[in-house]
């Protein structure tokens, strides 16, 4: 019963479910355009790094010279991609699942593994390492670190704050993809959703 009530966007006596999914619906579009723009931009830090490693391979195997802070500039950006690329890949469902039973099952029975994934797995694992890290940056930040090499890169501080803020961004990913999943048990259909 509950399917028929809120998939049926042209029945009057629906508007009140209808609102609810309708404001689920502009959460889900804000929140998959902020991925995607984090996304496009972290495609653009990959193609950096990608140069960045040429060039210190280059100058590290052809002509003898080494760079510190190149090679820690390395590390940070493919940190950066990697902290605030995984919202765009969750958005994408381009994390690498075992779909040994997932793949034989119905759209409703995927969407419920799924939403429930969201708040038994996901959610928690980055509140945990949100949390977990919350001392180790903020004691960064006290001291204003910098790299212990000579002719490394300051500001270590600013890389370490990017552990909350990639694991921040995965929540409200994740949230965008429980209530598309919701959707999907209450058998609303998307606007746009060809599936």
């Amino acid at each position: 019963m509950a399917k028929s009530y809120l998939a049926d966007k042209n029945n009057p006596s629906d508007e009140g479910s209808c609102y609810c999914m309708q404001i689920l619906e502009n959460f889900v579009n804000v929140v998959d355009s902020l991925s995607d723009k984090i996304g496009h931009l972290v495609g653009w830090m990959t193609t950096l790094m990608v140069l960045v490693v040429f060039y210190d391979t280059v100058m590290r195997y052809a002509f003898n010279v080494g760079n510190v802070a190149l090679q820690e500039l390395e590390w940070h950006l493919f940190s950066i991609v990697f902290l605030l690329g995984a919202a765009y890949t969750l958005k994408d469902n381009g994390h690498v699942r075992v779909d040994i039973l997932y793949v034989s099952l119905s759209k409703k029975a995927k969407a419920w593994i799924d939403f429930l994934g969201v708040f038994v797995l996901l959610i928690p694992f980055c509140v945990m390492v949100i949390l977990s890290t919350r001392g180790f940056i903020m004691n960064s930040w006290a001291v204003r670190e910098v790299s212990p090499d000579p002719g490394g890169l300051p500001a270590y501080y600013i890389i370490k704050s990017m552990i909350p803020l990639g694991f921040s961004l995965l929540i409200v990913q994740g949230l965008s993809e429980a209530a598309k999943n919701f959707m999907v048990i209450m058998g609303y259909n998307r606007q746009g959703d060809g599936s």
